[in-house]
């Protein structure tokens, strides 16, 4: 009785929904260029099935840039289009335009604010520009430099860990899961441990780890009702069991937060120059912005901030999911633990690769500099830019127009009508997205080898091709997203995937458990996650074995 009441309310408001867009329809001609696009392979759902259950939608993306060209139009749900941006000066111009002509759907804005507040990935315009300048000295190549012990101390405590498990196996090697073993970013950042390391039961992992599940095993209630906040937004405000996980998360964060800025607030006036954590910046930024002691609001903000970068750190770098984020439309900045993950796997996949990097590693004695580490390994550098490359934690962007507008193209595209354009009109209200695996992947842009994980094309000549160089995000990647909304962390996701390569692969050699022909599977949590085929949960196991020279 219970499901077919729950099917009657869905069926009603999703029947009110098509209506009203139907009225809507009626009164006003489009005046977005209509583009060709692949057709809906299910009347209410369009594409969504296919992109969520896809494992690699940028080959898909980049399919459909073939056959319709570098801009097109897919179907979603109950009618609703998107256009897909593929061509590196229509993305260009789209990223320096966000925040401003275009911004968040209200569906991700209204999870965004009730997972981790309104913070910097929820403000648009004025009110982001402003965040995200309170918190640039945070993260600048200064603060990064100050941070650099900190964050060498916490990957020596990973190596340690390591060789333990090693000599506890009497063996000479040991199967781990890396993926469970990296939490540096909490050490080093906020001076907070998850303690992934230890053992210790976390609940805030607990929680983003529950987030790993299987969609299947979601109610049709939890289902029903985050299929409808794509299109009524307050239905997130409906109980359900995800939405207790989202609050749970927030609840978790919050304490975190509040030990530690009262730390931070502590020990803030007695804290050294060379070594400041992340929280005591944040605090020192607001502090001179208003000149005197930080209020309850600044205080609040604060923590909306905090919740941004330990989401960032953990678990997200950004997606929005494709079955219309039925899971989750949370969009966030390139996740170090996804990040790290991807560059041990391959390091393992491709043993050549990882004897040529330590041989680089090597060659250094002692303990590298920030600024040594920056400029002095170009290898270790290329190593880590082809991980970012070809393992982008971000999947897709999607933004919404607030505007009418006009987007130019960098080469032509035929329309429904057959008429071929180089630009094309969009009208307020237009959802646009970007495929960052597609962008960063594709052959029309990176050249017949895309496909390949080949650091040496960061290190040669005629290594990026000139497609390629037309990408304006960081060093021609959009991994970290462009515009206004760059990642803002960017300098220490770098600074600590390169220390953190820089001694492991000193000190070991790393496996794949199966062999390097081992598969890899894609999970989905508040965003894309690695995990090898066959394994419970989110577990990537390699095994380790110590460098013997």
């Amino acid at each position: 009785v219970r499901s077919a009441s729950l099917i009657c309310v869905v069926a009603g408001l999703a029947a009110a929904w098509v209506i009203s867009a139907a009225i809507r329809a009626i009164r006003k001609q489009s005046r977005t260029t209509k583009l060709r696009g692949p057709r809906r392979s299910s009347m209410l759902f369009g594409v969504s099935t296919e992109l969520f259950r896809s494992s690699d939608t940028g080959s898909m993306f980049e399919a459909w840039a073939k056959e319709y060209g570098v801009a097109y139009e897919i179907p979603m749900l109950w009618g609703q289009k998107r256009i897909i941006l593929c061509d590196p000066k229509a993305v260009a111009y789209f990223f320096s335009r966000d925040t401003r002509s275009y911004v968040g759907t209200p569906a991700h804005k209204a999870t965004v604010a009730r997972m981790i507040g309104k913070g910097l990935l929820w403000a648009e315009g004025e009110s982001h520009r402003r965040q995200r300048r309170s918190m640039a000295p945070s993260f600048n190549s200064t603060a990064v430099r100050k941070l650099s012990p900190a964050i060498h101390k916490t990957v020596d405590k990973l190596k340690v860990a390591w060789q333990a498990n090693v000599d506890a196996s009497g063996s000479g090697s040991v199967v781990l899961d890396v993926q469970k073993c990296l939490d540096a970013f909490g050490i080093a950042g906020f001076s907070y441990d998850f303690d992934s390391l230890g053992g210790t039961p976390n609940s805030m992992i607990s929680v983003l780890d529950a987030f790993a599940a299987p969609s299947s095993s979601y109610s049709f209630w939890d289902k029903s009702v985050l299929f409808l906040s794509n299109f009524f937004p307050f239905a997130l405000n409906v109980p359900t069991s995800r939405g207790k996980m989202l609050d749970e998360l927030r609840a978790r964060m919050s304490e975190i937060c509040e030990l530690l800025i009262d730390k931070a607030t502590k020990d803030q006036e007695g804290a050294s120059n060379e070594q400041v954590p992340t929280i005591a910046l944040l605090l020192k930024a607001e502090d001179e912005d208003s000149g005197q002691r930080i209020t309850r609001e600044e205080r609040q903000l604060i923590q909306e901030q905090m919740r941004v970068l330990f989401i960032a750190s953990y678990e997200t770098t950004a997606s929005t999911y494709y079955h219309s984020d039925i899971i989750c439309p949370f969009v966030s900045k390139p996740s170090l633990l996804v990040t790290m993950t991807w560059a041990l796997f391959e390091l393992a996949r491709h043993p050549d690769i990882q004897t040529k990097l330590r041989e680089e590693l090597l060659s250094f004695g002692g303990e590298p500099s920030y600024d040594q580490l920056s400029t002095g390994f170009p290898y270790l550098d290329a190593v880590v830019q082809e991980t970012l490359r070809f393992r982008p934690a971000a999947q897709e962007r999607v933004r919404q127009a607030t505007e009418d507008d006009v987007i130019p193209l960098s080469e032509p595209v035929r329309t429904k009508s057959g008429e071929v354009v180089d630009s094309i009109a969009v009208e307020r209200g237009t959802v646009i997205g970007i495929s960052i695996p597609c962008m960063n992947r594709s052959e029309a842009i990176w050249g017949p080898d895309a496909k390949v994980f080949r650091p040496e094309r960061w290190l040669e000549s005629d290594g990026i091709t000139k497609k390629a160089q037309e990408v304006k995000g960081h060093r021609h990647l959009l991994t970290f997203s462009d515009g206004p909304r760059t990642c803002i962390g960017k300098l220490f996701a770098v600074a600590e995937v390169k220390i953190l390569l820089l001694v492991l692969v000193k000190n070991f050699v790393l496996e794949m458990r199966d062999g390097p022909d081992t598969k890899v599977e894609m999970t989905r949590g508040i965003k894309m996650r690695p995990k090898v085929a066959g394994e419970d949960g989110i577990k990537v196991p390699l095994r380790i074995k110590p460098y013997k020279g």
